[in-house]
């Protein structure tokens, strides 16, 4: 039904604005960060969105991983009664604020400022977390659901590997062989970009061990930091140069090998360090093997371990995601997709394949057909994080429309 070129459902989401931007800031009041970042988990914001979908007169189906350290809560709603289901995907972790030092207020105090929700997960995946909710209560409310079941899995542990979030909600037997999959956890700011395809993933911790001397003697020691670097930046060049394959598939269409992370390493400036911790960020097109960069990794290490006696250099996979196959162009989530986004949006999609990893890499794994797509301002582990208020509710309007 449309009412003055509105749809039914577009017309209550936008009568939800107050009710969306108020979920979405009381959940950036509650920190939802993995205990592997210094957090507690998504328990406690788990609570608050299965009372809130509950008052809205859904059945919640809650599943609770323990990590040994926290509670890592995953909710499930499905509504309708057909054959198969188009389920919404998105994350209720987020990463930790960083450096507070950058943010204009409290990361986890949102505000309002010109048509934009600030806070820490307001982008990445608040927006569509509210976006997702909003969206299967007015599919309800309208009451014109045909088609699809709406499925909506609100997921944990996304930031870090989705060990206790969507994999261990795959081995539940929740998801049928007919069911199609949104993951709206990446996308462009006028929406006309559908992700079909991710790189593979390696998070690598370097350790290097050297000898710890004051630094009036270095002679005496081994400058664990110093053969670090070296190590390091004749690595990020040589794995560039080796793994320089393109693929206009993807943005960026490069491999990419970033070393990141720095830990503290000693205290005193007059101190030569023994020990020295470092990580790189590897994503790398799927035509290459990830255990072959391993073992390249393996034989740079070796060498460098030559340029002093004693010295050592240990590697440690933080995080490994081999690429699965793409979603076809084709497939049917990716088509409806297509021209929902077109009829709602007025843009032309055009599908890619990106570097970061979403929830979707599991399922293509399975061989489930899986495109990812929201409207984003890419703001995502940035400081100051904020989504806009109409985009929220045009994704929600996005969502709606591939059930009514």
């Amino acid at each position: 039904m449309q009412e003055n070129g509105q749809s039914a459902t577009d017309k209550l989401i936008e009568d939800s604005r107050a009710a969306a931007v108020q979920t979405l800031k009381a959940m950036v009041a509650i920190p939802s960060i993995s205990p592997l970042s210094g957090g507690e988990g998504e328990s406690k914001r788990a609570d608050y969105l299965k009372s809130l979908l509950e008052s809205f007169g859904f059945k919640v189906n809650r599943y609770d991983y323990n990590d040994g350290k926290a509670i890592r809560s995953n909710l499930v709603v499905k509504h309708g009664d057909f054959a198969s289901t188009i389920w919404i995907i998105a994350h209720i972790d987020t990463v930790s604020p960083g450096d507070l030092s950058l943010w204009t207020h409290n990361p986890f105090e949102a505000y309002e400022e010109e048509g934009k929700i600030f806070g820490r997960g307001t982008s990445d995946n608040g927006q569509d977390v509210v976006a997702g909710i909003y969206a299967l209560k007015a599919v309800r409310d309208s009451g014109m659901q045909n088609g699809y079941n709406f499925g909506l899995a609100l997921v944990a542990d996304e930031e870090i590997g989705s060990v206790y979030g969507i994999q261990k909600l795959m081995q539940e037997g929740i998801f049928g062989d007919n069911d199609l999959f949104l993951v709206p956890d990446a996308g462009s700011s006028d929406g006309n970009e559908i992700e079909i395809a991710e790189k593979g993933v390696l998070w690598l911790k370097f350790t290097t061990i050297g000898k710890q001397v004051h630094a009036s003697t270095p002679g005496k020691g081994i400058n664990a930091y110093k053969h670090a670097m070296h190590f390091l930046d004749g690595l990020e060049d040589f794995l560039y140069s080796k793994y320089n394959a393109r693929d206009k598939l993807f943005n960026p269409d490069y491999s990419t090998f970033e070393v990141t992370k720095h830990e503290p390493n000693t205290d005193s400036t007059n101190i030569i360090p023994g020990i020295d911790v470092s990580y790189m960020d590897c994503r790398v097109l799927p035509n290459y093997r990830l255990d072959e960069i391993l073992e390249d990794i393996a034989i740079k290490a070796r060498e460098e371990e030559k340029t002093a006696e004693g010295l050592q250099i240990k590697t440690d996979i933080f995080n490994r995601e081999d690429p699965a196959q793409p979603t076809s162009a084709d497939s049917p989530i990716v088509q409806m997709l297509n021209r929902k986004v077109s009829e709602k949006l007025g843009v032309s999609p055009h599908t890619l394949g990106i570097g970061g990893g979403t929830c979707a890499l599991f399922f293509r794994r399975k061989g489930f057909p899986a495109a990812v797509w929201s409207i984003d301002d890419d703001m995502a582990h940035q400081p100051n994080e904020y989504c806009n208020i109409q985009d929220m509710l045009n994704d929600a309007k996005v969502f709606a429309s591939l059930f009514a």
